[in-house]
């Protein structure tokens, strides 16, 4: 099995890292990175798989090496570091002067195992319902994540919007390399964002979990709300774990009452035709010079956030005034569909504890 081969502080706590930060089947491929949760930190490692002529390493070695951070916001500055150092410790396995080095210049106070301020930082989750923390989100990942994302999903991001709105624990798998599946992890949590003030203060956080492994089954029987990725296919019969499962490109959940949300209706493809759009303006703008600042991230981030916005602000003034009813015009004004987008709002009134009463009817057959 996997094995932790030298680390730095000594007395940290790093059960069950050796799994993280190497994910099941890697041994079919010939690199990766991988980003995790440990505890209270994020992790990102990079991997490496080498040919070796020896019966005792049974003709491969493989390694990881990886760092722990309370955020991830700066992880990815790191990736080339890692990397080549993964590349190093195959070839000239036991040096690891450049690694103590590198831990000395960036060494940080981590919080204990108690989360007590052993740190005067505290943890970020990103992205947050409770900050608006943007600017921090476009350091985070290399530029391209977002709009991959929207092309491998097409309109299937709408389904996956709906979810994460409503703090769904979803869980996405795929075979290795997991590493640009940790990217749709991120930008899974990406479409939640809202930027409102004052909204939200019981509202579970969507938190990125980045890959997992049944090592970490008892941690997520306690999570109400989380998006993570994995390798092992286990997962997909211990329905328990998660509420939406993506397989490939492949949305589906096993709860009855979240099935209409899987059914894309004239609203979605709405707002996915606007997203599109804005996109082309965008590429245009640049290919002609006027506008070198924006990028696809920045257009794809902000478009949900504005969305979000749009439908909490109606929500949270419908719940002010004096009769507080919802109506068809309402919803369409907050760009989703009267009769497609019902039970979504329901949830959604429930999930974030808003009082308002929804008159909008089913249609009937005549």
């Amino acid at each position: 099995g996997n094995m932790v081969e030298w680390c730095l502080p000594q007395d940290i706590d790093l059960e069950g890292v050796e799994f993280k930060s190497m994910a099941s089947g890697s041994h079919k491929i010939q690199s990766d990175f991988i980003y995790f949760r440990k505890g209270l930190c994020f992790g990102l490692a990079c991997f490496a798989n080498m040919p070796v002529e020896s019966e005792l390493e049974r003709g491969a070695r493989m390694k990881s090496v990886g760092i722990l951070s309370p955020s991830y916001t700066l992880l990815y500055r790191y990736m080339h570091f890692l990397e080549n150092q993964v590349r190093h410790q195959l070839e000239m396995p036991g040096h690891y002067s450049h690694l103590e080095a590198f831990y000395d210049d960036k060494k940080g106070v981590l919080p204990d195992s108690k989360g007590t301020p052993g740190s005067q930082q505290p943890v970020h989750w990103l992205p947050s319902i409770h900050r608006y923390m943007y600017p921090e989100m476009k350091i985070t990942h290399p530029a391209g994540c977002m709009s991959q994302f929207i092309k491998f999903f097409g309109e299937q991001i709408l389904v996956l919007w709906k979810f994460a709105l409503l703090r769904k624990r979803i869980l996405i798998f795929s075979p290795p390399p997991v590493g640009v599946v940790c990217y749709r992890v991120y930008c899974c949590c990406c479409l939640a964002n809202v930027s409102l003030p004052g909204l939200g203060g019981t509202v579970p956080e969507s938190k990125p979990f980045f890959y997992v492994n049944v090592a970490d089954i008892e941690m997520l029987e306690t999570e109400v709300s989380y998006v993570a990725c994995t390798t092992e296919k286990i997962f997909e019969q211990k329905r328990d774990l998660y509420d939406v499962y993506v397989d490939n490109q492949n949305v589906k959940t096993h709860h009855e009452h979240l099935q209409p949300l899987l059914k894309i209706n004239n609203a979605d493809k709405e707002k996915y035709r606007r997203l599109n759009d804005q996109r082309q303006m965008l590429l245009y703008s640049q290919e002609v010079g006027e506008d070198c600042s924006s990028c696809e991230e920045d257009l794809f981030i902000l478009f949900f956030m504005e969305q979000n916005n749009r439908i909490f602000q109606t929500l949270m003034e419908v719940s002010a005034s004096q009769d507080k009813t919802l109506t068809a015009d309402h919803a369409r004004g907050m760009g989703l569909d009267p009769q497609g987008d019902r039970s979504f709002l329901m949830d959604l009134l429930e999930v974030y504890g808003i009082d308002v009463m929804l008159v909008i009817d089913n249609p009937c057959c005549t």
